[in-house]
């Protein structure tokens, strides 16, 4: 054989492809594995003046992979927002479809044309002659399965434009009502014409228009002068981190304060 090319062995050929495919497997399974790693849920308790979208997009600069919420909050709203990293997005509609708990302040004898305080008062009425055990027996009622019309200025899309769009053009157009189920509001504290709330509700609620209703039922208006939200299934905002504090960490303070993907799994 001296001289001569040495012969290759028939399968050395399948022999370089299979360590190969495995290498290509392990380091896979390494970078999977880094990535459930970092999966998880973070609790957001949302300022003021910010949007869902405002968060997610100030979360995606520590590169944790993709990042979601579930359920969008209003930009006056405060409180939880649950964030979702990494292979936990697969879980954002389970978390979005759990009920969702609130506490504000609703406003009577004003309207606004948001239905909140960041409309324009498009009417006021007299409410002096409602009672404390007026307010209260009206919100007992709305409780239990309804159809809630969503309002104009909403992220609900109709012939695949969003209606908040078109609210801000001047245009009003007919909105099919939706399904919703309250299961507890009250009135905790009524201090006229302001009348602290709580509410227990299913996903697609908006609890604007269920404080307009109540203004409706009322007879003299009303609307949503502030909300927080303070709970999501079985996640609380008292477990959330402000933005403020947020702000401070970097991306492994962040992941350290993340509820792992495996615990997440436990509040589906």
């Amino acid at each position: 054989m001296h001289g001569r090319e040495r012969p290759r062995h028939k399968f050395s050929g399948r022999r370089s492809f299979l360590v190969a495919h495995e290498t290509i497997c392990y380091r896979m399974s390494i970078i999977d594995g880094k990535t459930i790693q970092e999966s998880g849920l973070l609790l957001v308790d949302k300022p003021a003046g910010w949007t869902s979208h405002d968060v997610v997009g100030y979360l995606r600069r520590f590169k944790v992979g993709k990042v979601g919420h579930c359920g969008t909050l209003d930009p006056g709203a405060t409180g939880l927002l649950v964030i979702v990293l990494g292979r936990a997005t697969k879980l954002a509609d389970k978390f979005s479809g759990q009920d969702k708990f609130y506490q504000g302040i609703m406003t009577l004898g004003t309207t606004t044309s948001t239905q909140d305080a960041d409309g324009e008062v498009t009417a006021t009425a007299d409410w002096s002659q409602i009672t404390a055990a007026d307010v209260a027996e009206t919100c007992a009622a709305f409780v239990g399965d309804q159809m809630q019309i969503p309002p104009m200025y909403s992220a609900v899309k109709i012939d695949g434009q969003k209606l908040y769009k078109l609210a801000r053009k001047g245009e009003e157009i007919d909105r099919a009502p939706r399904p919703i189920t309250i299961h507890s509001f009250t009135a905790d504290v009524v201090d006229l014409p302001d009348v602290s709330i709580s509410v227990g509700c299913s996903k697609g609620t908006y609890v604007r228009t269920l404080c307009a209703d109540v203004g409706d039922r009322l007879g003299c208006g009303a609307y949503l002068k502030s909300l927080r939200r303070t709970g999501c299934g079985e996640l609380a905002v008292a477990e959330a981190t402000d933005m403020e504090t947020i702000k401070t960490w970097d991306r492994d303070t962040l992941l350290r304060h993340r509820i792992p993907l495996e615990t997440a799994l436990n509040y589906v």
